[in-house]
């Protein structure tokens, strides 16, 4: 099987197991992405599939946020035989002496601004940083995270996600990302 015809299985399954939930009486509709997590075989195709996206450019570290990046990143890293880092949004300081890299993101698809970190130490200027999550759409995780891949004085890859609902093409091209699906196919 090739490559181009595995990922259009891979695109296929994702739209066939997807939700829009909501209906006309509601205010707003959400996407349900729960199915994905559900099926195993697609489960397993995941982790390949983004890995694949930016196999070009051969990451040392993935990054992923709470809560999906850190379900979706572990099986990218497996893949591409590399380590995880996670990305904690929102934590206390912590009663331990590791030093953190912290960035406050812009507002979020809910209007909210979080404090996104990691231990300074788990990421390196030797590193060569890949962030992966489940959806984009307003960038500001990542844009998040691409600024403290620069903290970290790591080269930054771009990103690999799921959907992209982008709306800015220049954050598109800034952040290099690359998707799966866009929303449109949903």
């Amino acid at each position: 099987m090739t490559a181009d015809v595995a990922r259009e299985e891979v695109k296929s399954e994702l739209r066939s197991a997807f939700r829009w939930r909501g209906d006309r009486t509601d205010r707003h509709s959400y996407a349900d992405v729960t199915g994905w997590w559900r099926r195993p075989d697609l489960l397993g195709k995941l982790g390949p599939a983004l890995g694949r996206l930016f196999a070009d450019r051969e990451p040392t570290v993935v990054l992923g946020p709470e809560s999906r990046g850190c379900l979706l990143g572990p099986l990218v890293a497996l893949h591409l035989h590399v380590g995880f880092v996670e990305v904690r949004k929102n934590r206390a300081a912590s009663g331990d002496s590791d030093a953190w890299l912290r960035r406050t993101t812009p507002p979020d698809y809910q209007d909210r601004h979080l404090s996104l970190g990691f231990r300074k130490h788990l990421i390196t200027g030797a590193d060569r940083v890949l962030f992966v999550d489940d959806w984009i759409e307003t960038g500001g995780q990542a844009h998040s995270a691409h600024l403290l891949t620069q903290d970290a004085e790591a080269t930054w890859l771009g990103a690999a996600v799921v959907v992209d609902a982008l709306s800015s093409s220049r954050v598109r091209r800034d952040l290099d990302v690359r998707s799966l699906l866009h929303i449109r196919e949903l």
